[in-house]
C-alpha cells in the first residue's frame, strides 16, 4: 500500500511538472498567461467556429513573442483548403510556432477537410511544417462520433502524429482502461491526459453558456452529466483524478508524458493549483 502511494505520488509529480495548459482566445487572457504562468509553461489556444481561426492565430503568435510555447489548435473543418493551410502553415511557422493540435472541430458545414484525418494528411504531403501535431483521444464515447470511428481514427492518423490528449473523463479506471486498450492495439505515441483545473462553479457556468468558443466549453455543453460533475459543490478536481490514475500509469511502457488542464481561462487560479500540489507533494522528501 505504502509503495504504491508514493508511486502515485512520483508519478503526479512528474506529470504536473509536465503541464501545459489550455486557453481560449478572449481579448482579457493574453494579460493573464503574462502575469500568472512563467513563460517555460506551454499554453494552447482553442479554434471556434463563430470567431474564426484568427483569434487563435493572433494569440499564438503574441505568447510566442513572449518566450512562450504556443500550440494554437487548428480544427480541420474550420481550414477552407489545402491553399489556405499551405498560408497558415508558412504564416505560424514564420512566427516560430512549430507545434499544432489537431481536433476535428465542429465548423457546420466544413471547408476541404471534413476531418482532422484529411488535414493531416496534406500537412504530410505539403512537408510536415510543424515539429510536434497532437491529435485528440476519446477515453469515452464521442457524443457525435461511434465509438468503433474513434478507435479506427486513432489508428490512421497515429502515422501523422506526434501525440494524443485525451478527451475529458471522470472515471480513472475508464482511462486507465483505454490507454492499456490503445498500447495493445499498437499505438505507441505519448499522451497527455486531458484534466479540467480547479474552475470556479459560477465563472464555469458563465464560460459554459457561451457556445463555440472553444472545444472544451462545447464539450461541456454535449455532456450535461460532465458539466453537472464539474459544477457540483464538493465535485470533481484534477487532484482527485490524478491521485487515484497515477500508480496504474506509472510504468514507462505506458507512455504517459504529462497533463493537458483545461483552465477556462481561470489561469491564475489553475497555476496556483499545480505549484500547492506540487510543493504538497515533494515536501519532505
Amino acid at each position: 500500500m505504502m509503495r504504491n502511494k508514493a508511486r502515485a505520488a512520483d508519478t503526479t509529480v512528474r506529470l504536473l511538472e509536465n503541464t501545459r495548459y489550455e486557453v481560449l482566445p478572449t481579448a482579457s487572457i493574453e494579460d493573464k498567461v503574462l502575469e500568472h504562468v512563467p513563460v517555460e509553461r506551454t499554453i494552447t489556444v482553442t479554434a471556434s467556429p463563430s470567431k474564426g481561426l484568427e483569434p487563435t492565430l493572433d494569440l499564438a503568435e503574441r505568447l510566442t513573442g513572449h518566450g512562450y510555447v504556443a500550440v494554437p489548435h487548428l480544427a480541420a473543418r474550420m481550414v477552407r483548403d489545402r491553399a489556405e493551410l499551405i498560408e497558415i502553415s508558412e504564416r505560424l511557422t514564420g512566427k516560430g510556432i512549430t507545434r499544432v493540435f489537431v481536433p476535428g472541430g465542429d465548423a457546420d458545414p466544413p471547408g476541404a477537410y471534413p476531418d482532422a484525418l484529411s488535414m493531416l494528411e496534406d500537412l504530410a504531403e505539403i512537408g510536415h511544417p510543424f515539429t510536434h501535431v497532437g491529435i485528440t483521444g476519446y477515453p469515452e464515447s464521442h457524443p457525435t462520433i461511434n465509438d468503433d470511428l474513434t478507435i479506427q481514427s486513432m489508428w490512421d492518423k497515429r502515422r501523422f502524429a506526434t501525440h494524443v490528449v485525451s478527451n475529458l473523463t471522470f472515471d480513472p479506471s475508464m482511462l486507465v482502461g483505454w490507454v492499456r486498450r490503445m498500447r495493445a492495439r499498437g499505438i505507441t505515441l505519448p499522451i497527455l491526459l486531458g484534466v479540467p483545473g480547479p474552475v470556479d462553479r459560477a465563472k464555469l457556468i458563465s464560460m459554459a453558456g457561451k457556445i463555440g468558443v472553444g472545444e472544451s466549453t462545447r464539450f461541456l455543453v454535449k455532456h450535461k452529466g460532465t458539466f453537472a460533475r464539474l459544477a457540483a459543490p464538493g465535485g470533481f478536481t484534477g487532484e482527485k483524478f490524478l491521485q487515484k490514475c497515477a500508480a496504474e500509469l506509472a510504468p514507462p511502457e505506458l507512455g504517459v508524458e504529462g497533463v493537458h488542464v483545461f483552465t477556462f481561462n481561470q489561469i491564475a487560479e489553475t497555476e496556483k493549483w499545480r505549484r500547492e500540489l506540487l510543493e504538497q507533494l515533494t515536501t519532505g522528501r
